[in-house]
């Protein structure tokens, strides 16, 4: 039986994938601080999928807890194939220059807590016997991790710093069952976004949802959703250095 672990499930993208994971048939283990408030939805999922979903506290920042993680949710919970990483924090990216505290959990979760988790988890699957199904890593990274830019380096650096983590893991378990896909978005419809200047072109959460678990299906390596923004952040990462300083992006 398939079964995924999805990380940061009270988010708006993490509960589309759940929804979608479900209707393939996986069971679902939904992590997340707070985990009680996801109880309407596991029972959602449960009634109309017919699906088993367990809930499972989790907090990101606790790195003491993160090395046991794994064997605790598959003792509890059962074995499980597939991880899905999609916690993430946004941040004041004013006061994130000043603030430290702020620069920290930044950093902390966007990067840091996400490498921790995946490191065990990794070695976690790598281990499974006799793997039924697709197994896998899915990282929520971000196309701000491509370049740079004053409006929010930190994030920024948070997710390109991911990014990298996660091609190194996706070269690190190529010779094994286990698929690591990277997933960038733009900009989507989220709580976290919700408020900000300069969005467009905004997705929805369940349109990022489809492209991830398609893509998942076809093993990509890494994903930009929508399609369109491998081809902006292209042009965006060949502006030359001298011209891209004098940019307000």
């Amino acid at each position: 039986m398939s079964r995924a672990l999805i990380l940061g499930a009270r988010s708006a993208i993490a509960q589309a994938i759940a929804r979608r994971l479900a209707a393939k048939g996986w069971d679902l283990i939904l992590a997340a601080r707070n985990c009680t408030q996801l109880q309407p939805l596991a029972s959602d999922i449960e009634l109309r999928q017919d699906r088993s979903v367990s809930l499972w506290e989790f907090d990101a920042a606790d790195f003491d807890s993160l090395e046991e993680l794994p064997a605790q949710v598959s003792e509890t919970c059962g074995d499980f194939q597939l991880v899905v990483l999609v916690f993430g924090y946004m941040g004041d990216q004013l006061r994130v220059r000043g603030d430290t505290g702020e620069l920290e959990r930044t950093l902390t979760t966007n990067f840091t807590g996400a490498a921790i988790v995946l490191s065990h988890l990794a070695n976690y699957l790598e281990g499974l016997e006799g793997i039924d199904g697709p197994a896998g890593i899915i990282g929520i990274s971000s196309v701000a991790g491509d370049r740079g830019r004053q409006s929010n380096y930190v994030y920024g650096a948070a997710k390109g710093g991911l990014s990298i983590f996660l091609q190194g893991l996706r070269n690190r378990l190529a010779a094994t069952a286990v698929h690591v896909l990277t997933v960038k978005p733009g900009f989507v419809d989220t709580p976290m976004t919700e408020g900000l200047d300069g969005l467009f072109l905004v997705a929805s959460p369940e349109r990022v949802a489809a492209d991830i678990i398609k893509a998942f299906e076809n093993r990509r390596n890494v994903l930009y959703t929508p399609w369109f923004w491998r081809y902006i952040m292209l042009a965006i990462r060949l502006v030359p250095e001298r011209l891209f300083k004098k940019l307000k992006l």
